[in-house]
């Protein structure tokens, strides 16, 4: 446990990954509602929306109008996901959102093609292209990102030399346009990681490149996203994408049940109760998932939103 940082840095992605997969419809007013909260909670990342085909994510047609119903605040980076030319020339044309690029590469060959209907060749003809534009336009690329890092549901078991084969590919295509990658976002998009897996891929990470920034980004499908949170902060990550509530999944990833990232408040709870700050005020975070679920209209899984704070529990000397 001595690895266990002091401080958390949180990437909310609630608002993206939980209306991309709902079946709504969910007025625009609504997404833009909850973001505006959660900008009231010591968040300073949250990622809004996605510019994709609305033919394919339905849940994302409106995403123009609900950064335009956003309420900045002060010191909150406002994100949001594209996969092309295309989907960031929309969320530049939106002048509220904060533009980083990254290499994003995918564990997963069938995940690929369900995702995002490329092969491998056309994917890394497609990142360079992206690239080009980026530097064009200014837009910074310091991440690096590896979908599908911890399995797959149509490829099984990743091995980890085939993410180390793929971390060597980012800074392959980094080179060759100029980019300092710095940190690596390894995403469990189907659910596969266990905290075994997640300490054995940070580790092996860690030993062959240790000046790279680890975050994780860990779906909840199989219940142990949480888990796997703590073996990750057992490695020393400190940069998590959380969703309030647990809201969302990957409308690829051919889920029966919830697949929502790890819960924002729940993993907020864990670090508070271990004394590792997040800058996040708890209980409005919870009032957050409630918000969250009241608006999709139907039960979200996150656990404190339900059982609240030990802190409440406290202050009312213990009382249920």
């Amino acid at each position: 446990m001595s690895d266990v940082p002091r401080t958390v840095t949180i990437t909310e992605e609630g608002p993206r990954e939980g209306f991309q997969i709902e079946p709504g419809p969910i007025p625009a007013s609504d997404k833009a509602h909850l973001i505006n909260a959660l900008s009231g909670t010591g968040l300073k990342r949250i990622q809004t929306v996605s510019f994709v085909s609305a033919a394919r994510v339905p849940g994302m047609a409106d995403a123009e109008q609900v950064v335009a119903q956003i309420s900045p605040v002060d010191g909150v980076e406002y994100t949001a996901l594209w996969y092309n030319e295309r989907g960031l020339d929309r969320a530049r044309a939106t002048n509220k959102l904060h533009l980083e690029g990254k290499i994003s590469l995918y564990a997963s060959d069938q995940f690929l093609l369900r995702n995002l209907n490329r092969t491998p060749a056309s994917h890394f003809s497609e990142t360079r292209r992206n690239l080009q534009h980026y530097k064009a336009l200014g837009i910074p690329v310091q991440t690096g990102t590896i979908a599908a890092a911890f399995g797959c549901n149509f490829a099984n078991d990743i091995p980890t030399e085939r993410i180390m084969t793929l971390v060597r590919q980012i800074f392959e295509i980094a080179a060759e346009h100029a980019l300092d990658i710095q940190r690596l976002n390894l995403a469990d998009t189907m659910a596969w990681a266990t905290p075994k897996t997640v300490k054995e891929l940070v580790g092996t990470i860690r030993d062959r490149f240790p000046d790279l920034t680890i975050e994780l980004h860990l779906h909840d499908t199989r219940g142990l996203g949480i888990a796997n949170a703590l073996a990750g902060l057992q490695m020393g990550v400190e940069h998590f994408d959380t969703s309030v509530a647990g809201l969302g999944g990957c409308p690829f990833a051919a889920h029966k049940g919830a697949a929502g990232n790890v819960c924002t408040e729940d993993l907020v709870f864990m670090c508070d109760e271990m004394g590792i700050a997040t800058g996040v005020n708890l209980e409005e975070l919870i009032e957050c998932a409630l918000l969250a679920e009241k608006i999709v209209g139907h039960p979200l899984p996150g656990s404190v939103m339900k059982g609240g704070s030990l802190n409440a529990l406290r202050a009312a000397g213990g009382r249920s």
